[in-house]
């Protein structure tokens, strides 16, 4: 099994129309990054003998915001909490009502009473990464598993579920630029709180360590994680674990929002990568390479 490269990445976009994977055979430059952003701790509440009710928010301010002409606005909902929300619920039951004109009852028949998944998806829960930047429709097809630092310890038991009970036969490990989890976790996060300090512990990265080589370590870390705990399942061809970046700044200079393939199965040397990803090589006989 090849060791981490972080500075060799192959440029290989992977999509699930159908059930193929295209390449674009050029190598990556040296990674340069800036600094991603810290996991911040939230301010603890204090602490009171007796409860206290929330403050109702003043009626006049409050219809004020009930009609709000662009209640979905980014800028129109950031100052002010119950803007958010208000907001936020307006997008989401919007999208709904176009979803569903979109969709009509039929469609649904075909996974109302059972998914089907081609592939099992652990992701990081950043907002900013979502199945829309690698399928154009993933309902019934991709099995969504997320936590901070696409970890597979904290979210194992959604993960083997994907993979033993749905037999999804691709298991997809995306970490992502800017990745808050690996920042803090690569520096000093002992006053968040503990949960959250929990699942950083878990996240096995230098200190120090420049946040996208952290990303692209953390993806490698992952799938070998994930090779020990479903090694029957590789060595039998009924899996394969791929490691990806998905690169919305990009550092990897492969193109902004690309989903740069940097680990099939353990292997992460790009040569190597590029003709198995051309050979549609995804098998066992990868794995025992």
């Amino acid at each position: 099994m090849t060791l981490f490269r972080p500075i060799r990445v192959a440029s290989l976009v992977m999509t699930f129309v159908a059930s193929s994977v295209t390449a674009q055979e050029t190598l990556t430059p040296e990674v340069k990054s800036s600094p991603a952003p810290v996991l911040a701790p939230a301010p603890a509440p204090a602490a009171h003998a007796t409860p206290r009710k929330a403050k109702r928010p003043a009626v006049a301010h409050a219809r004020k915001e009930m009609h709000d002409p662009h209640p979905g606005h980014h800028e129109e909902v950031h100052g002010n909490e119950l803007a958010q929300v208000r907001g936020v619920v307006a997008t989401l039951m919007a999208a709904n009502d176009k979803y569903m004109k979109e969709h009509k009852p039929g469609y649904f028949k075909a996974f109302a009473d059972k998914q089907t998944p081609r592939a099992t998806v652990l992701t990081c829960a950043d907002s900013r990464v979502q199945t829309n930047v690698m399928h154009g429709d993933a309902v019934n097809d991709l099995f969504l598993v997320r936590d901070i630092g696409n970890q597979v310890s904290t979210v194992e038991g959604s993960v083997e579920y994907g993979v033993r009970h749905l037999h999804t036969p691709l298991l997809l490990i995306v970490g992502h630029s800017a990745c808050g989890a690996i920042k803090a976790a690569s520096g000093d996060y002992s006053t968040l709180e503990p949960a959250i300090r929990r699942e950083l512990d878990t996240l096995t990265l230098p200190k120090g360590i420049d946040p996208t080589n952290g990303a692209l370590l953390n993806v490698n870390n992952q799938v070998d994680a994930a090779i020990m705990k479903f090694a029957g399942e590789l060595e039998s061809g009924h899996l394969t674990v791929i490691g990806a970046f998905y690169d919305f700044r990009n550092d990897l200079k492969q193109g902004t929002g690309k989903l740069v393939i940097t680990n099939i199965n353990g292997e992460t040397d790009p040569d190597t990568l590029r003709k198995w990803i051309k050979e549609g090589a995804f098998s066992n006989a990868a794995f025992a390479h």
